[in-house]
């Protein structure tokens, strides 16, 4: 079947959906480290201010995750029940041509999109959440804690702990646990303990809660929450839902499918887009691609988008900081714009985080890795496009991608050129209702 309207011809058998089977699901996790042209800036304890040991991450994290995090090699291999797992979530994920955005836009570009939300829980966020949760279980951990943002990552590892029966207890910013309580609730659901964050189980929210009465919170304090709590409680380790390299290599299944579907489609992309917050879904989109431009073997611009409030890479330093903050983390080298610094309260809860992933701060640093700032406004105008052009309503994270390519498309519009540009569509909106409802009134300036 032939469509073709307005100058645009798309066979619909052949350029639409770019579909693998379950046997392309990656065997193993890439790893950046191995092919970044220098080292990943170690941890440093803030102690000494001298490199991290291992030993020195094992009060929160497990031995085999911190085996991963100081790994070289250039691929980790995959577990089978995390394969399997990954059947569950939906893996492979189709990368899809926005022939109708395209339409909308009358650009010349052609317009791709890797979907991650179509996972149970509506994100990326499982691709980490079950490996971390399984190896956490083989380690005879019992009790996970962790932050959450807009609470696709405190869902995902919600969701994560029952199967693999852990209990876990999710420290929620409180400008998203009262703004996005079908989240909460869905937590609940698969058996977690959800707390609006600063709270009072913690020495430190409590501090936070009595010196900042009104704070809307922020990733940086439901870090330090969490990570109090972990510590002082039996058989309990912290996950994490982003920012760390072990993290961010289990994101790479997204990159991996995505280089053998753009092989399918016979393109190579001349921009690649993903939103920004701490990291973890740009990286694991677009870190595989990004090894071949380190070798030399593309061109692609890798672009990461972010909010304007909250522009780590664009406004912050490049300098070692806490991930948290309370500063109980090790330091981290990456663009940072102060662990103390409190986001105000955008509707992408997922974005506000002071700091970005040391590796994606290093990729930055060396040029690999272009940072653009997106007003909220904007973002929200560009996912009611999608909307209604694609038919799929985006998280507000994702949005800052969908507005980022929509730019390059109309700039390829003015140019006449068909440029070639694909973006992460990191998870869906549909439990996100709220903040579109305040776009639709007028309320979001």
């Amino acid at each position: 079947m032939i469509y073709i309207e307005e100058g645009f011809p798309v066979n619909m058998n052949k350029d639409i959906k770019f579909q693998l089977g379950i046997e392309d699901i990656p065997k193993k996790w890439y790893n950046i480290a191995a092919d970044s042209p220098v080292p990943i800036p170690p941890p440093h304890n803030p102690a000494t201010n001298e490199p991290a040991s291992p030993k020195d991450l094992e009060a929160i994290f497990p031995r085999n995750l911190i085996e991963q995090e100081v790994s070289v090699e250039r691929y980790i291999d995959i577990p089978e029940e995390v394969r399997e797992a990954y059947v569950m979530l939906n893996r492979p994920s189709p990368l899809v041509r926005a022939v109708r955005l395209e339409k909308m836009l009358k650009t010349p570009a052609k317009i791709y999109y890797k979907r991650e939300d179509l996972s149970p829980c509506g994100s990326h966020k499982s691709n980490t959440a079950v490996p971390q949760a399984y190896y956490n279980m083989i380690a005879g951990t019992e009790h996970l804690t962790t932050e959450t943002g807009a609470g696709q990552w405190g869902m995902s590892l919600s969701q994560a702990c029952s199967m693999f029966n852990m209990s876990c207890k999710v420290f929620m910013t409180c400008s998203s646990y009262d703004s996005k309580p079908y989240r909460r609730i869905a937590m609940e659901t698969y058996g977690a303990k959800v707390y609006s964050s600063p709270s009072n189980e913690t020495k430190y929210g409590r501090a936070i809660k009595e010196k900042y009465p009104d704070t809307p919170g922020s990733l940086g304090i439901a870090i330090s929450e969490a990570i109090e709590m972990a510590v002082q409680e039996r058989n309990t380790k912290y996950s994490l839902g982003s920012v760390l390299n072990h993290v961010m290599l289990h994101q790479t299944v997204i990159g991996q499918e995505l280089i053998k579907q753009l092989e399918m489609a016979d393109i190579v992309p001349d921009h690649m887009i993903a939103c920004v917050g701490g990291g973890s879904n740009f990286s694991g989109f677009s870190f595989p691609m990004l090894a071949k431009k380190i070798k030399g073997e593309v061109d692609t611009d890798i672009i990461a988008a972010e909010p304007v409030s909250v522009a780590s890479l664009t406004k912050g330093d490049y300098r070692y900081d806490f991930g948290d903050t309370a500063g109980m983390t090790p330091l981290l080298k990456m663009y940072t714009l102060g662990h103390d610094f409190i986001p105000s309260a955008i509707h992408a809860g997922g974005l506000r985080y002071h700091g970005m992933a040391p590796t994606v701060s290093l990729m930055k640093d060396l040029g690999y890795v272009r940072p653009v700032m997106v007003e909220q406004k904007a973002t929200f105008a560009a996912g009611m496009q999608f909307a209604n052009s694609e038919g799929i309503i985006p998280a507000p994270e994702s949005t800052h991608a969908i507005a980022a390519a929509i730019d390059l498309a109309m700039e390829a519009k003015r140019k006449n050129e068909e440029k070639v540009i694909v973006f992460n569509l990191s998870g869906h909106g549909l439990l996100d209702m709220a903040a579109y409802e305040s776009y639709l009134s007028g309320k979001i300036a």
